[in-house]
C-alpha cells in the first residue's frame, strides 16, 4: 500500500511537473512572439521617422520653385505636427504616418507636372531619396504585419489561448493602410 501512495504521488508530481513545463514554455513562446511584433513596429516606426525626416528638405526644395500649392504645404505641416506628437507603438500614431503619406502623395504628383521642379536636382535627388524610403517602409510593414499574424495565431490557439487570456497577452492590429489610400490623388494645376 505504501509503494502504490508513493507511486501515485511520483506520478502526480511528473504530471505537475510537465504542465508546469509545458506552461513556462508556452508563455516564453508568447513573451518571444510580442517582442519580435514590438521589434517589427520599431522598424516601421524608424522608417516613418526617416521619411518624416526627409519632408521638410523636399517641402523647402518645392517651396523654393512653387509658390501657389499652399494647401498642400499646409496638409503637410498639421499631418508631421499630428505624427510628432502621437506617442510611439499607437494607433494614433499609426493614422497621423497615414495621413503624411496622403500629403506626401499630393505633393509628390505636383512635383511631376511642374518642369522647373523636375530639373532641380535636388528636388530628384530628395523625390528619390523618398521613393527609397517609401519602399522601406512597405517592406517593414509587411514584416510587421508578419510578426503580427504569428502572435495572433498562437495567441488565439488552443490551449495557448488560455494561458494568453491569463497572462494578459492580447490580439494585436494589422498595419492596414489609410482610409482612401487606394485612391490616387487628383491634382488640378489650371487656374479657375
Amino acid at each position: 500500500m505504501k509503494r502504490t501512495a508513493i507511486i501515485v504521488v511520483a506520478g502526480l508530481l511528473g504530471v505537475v511537473a510537465f504542465l508546469g513545463m509545458w506552461l513556462i514554455g508556452q508563455y516564453n513562446q508568447l513573451v518571444n512572439l510580442d517582442e519580435n511584433v514590438s521589434q517589427a513596429q520599431a522598424q516601421v516606426e524608424t522608417q516613418l521617422q526617416r521619411r518624416f525626416d526627409l519632408i521638410p528638405n523636399l517641402v523647402n526644395t518645392v517651396e523654393g520653385v512653387m509658390d501657389q500649392e499652399e494647401d498642400i504645404f499646409l496638409a503637410i505641416a498639421e499631418a508631421r505636427k499630428g505624427y510628432s506628437g502621437a506617442q510611439s507603438g499607437t494607433p494614433e500614431k499609426l493614422e497621423a504616418a497615414g495621413q503624411v503619406e496622403s500629403s506626401l502623395g499630393r505633393l509628390l504628383v505636383i512635383m511631376e507636372n511642374y518642369p522647373t521642379l523636375q530639373s532641380n536636382t535636388t528636388a530628384l535627388a530628395l523625390m528619390d531619396e523618398l521613393a527609397g524610403t517609401e519602399n522601406r517602409i512597405s517592406t517593414e510593414r509587411g514584416r510587421y504585419n508578419e510578426q503580427v499574424t504569428a502572435f495572433n495565431k498562437k495567441v488565439r490557439t488552443f490551449p495557448t489561448s488560455v494561458i494568453a487570456g491569463m497572462m494578459n497577452f492580447d490580439k494585436k492590429d494589422l498595419f492596414e493602410s489609410a482610409e482612401g489610400a487606394e485612391v490616387a490623388p487628383v491634382v488640378d494645376l489650371t487656374d479657375e
